[in-house]
């Protein structure tokens, strides 16, 4: 009996019971630290998806006005770009370049060309590489649609879909041009060509517009935006 008792309370087996509860306390802790951070509650993923939900509906206006943006800004640096190598290719190569305008299937297209007769094939898509979809981004014009470098309005009418040439001769000035329409006093000198975000499903343009000029003989170009490309 006393050899057991010395057994029992030999210190090795106190250490070793020690440690196995040392062990199983670790284990029990771990586990219900796991069990507490194994995912989240039903109520917490509702209140994150509603607030997902609502800074979603607060940012989407803001987003796709950014984009809008965007897109009528570079469709515009295209259309003035397009003049400018036109006026540097006629100066250039001492002979007449044009460059032609046009919406087609709701996408607007542009080609540059030697000579005064646009052809049927090489037009390009207004911001060749921006990969416009149809109706994103629209071209207004104040041109004849028949011949270069007239004015067919005082201004631009943002109802209608628009298209013309404007042409530069061997020296880049505009031969033939004719500012003059019947507008009087109220019409402003300039061949305009404008790009804009349709109004909802329409063919209209909305306010938020960009406009490049052509407003003096010699081929000066200009760009304005919004109300400008109306009034100026």
């Amino acid at each position: 009996m006393e050899n057991l008792s010395l057994k029992l309370l030999h210190p090795s087996d106190l250490n070793r019971k020690s440690k196995q509860r040392y062990l199983v306390n670790r284990l029990r802790y771990a586990s219900g630290y796991t069990q507490q951070d194994a995912g989240f509650s039903l109520l917490e993923l509702i209140v994150v998806t509603v607030m997902i939900g609502i800074l979603a509906a607060i940012a989407a206006p803001g987003w796709l006005a950014f984009v809008n943006q965007q897109r009528v800004n570079k469709a515009n640096d295209a259309v003035l770009a397009a003049l400018q190598e036109a006026q540097r290719e006629a100066k250039k190569k001492k002979l007449s370049y044009s460059v032609s305008f046009k919406n087609e299937n709701g996408v607007p297209k542009l080609l540059i060309y030697q000579g005064t007769v646009p052809s049927s094939s090489g037009w390009k898509t207004l911001g060749d590489g921006m990969e416009f979809q149809p109706e994103q981004v629209l071209l207004y014009t104040n041109l004849n649609s028949t011949t270069a470098n007239k004015k067919a309005s005082a201004n631009i009418d943002y109802t209608q879909l628009g298209s013309g040439t404007i042409t530069f001769d061997y020296m880049g000035t505009l031969p033939n041009v004719d500012f003059a329409t019947a507008g009087g006093s109220s019409d402003q000198l300039g061949l305009k060509i404008a790009v804009a975000v349709p109004n909802g499903s329409s063919t209209s343009a909305s306010n938020f517009r960009r406009c490049v000029i052509v407003d003096t003989l010699v081929g000066g170009m200009r760009t304005a935006k919004d109300p400008a490309c109306s009034n100026n």
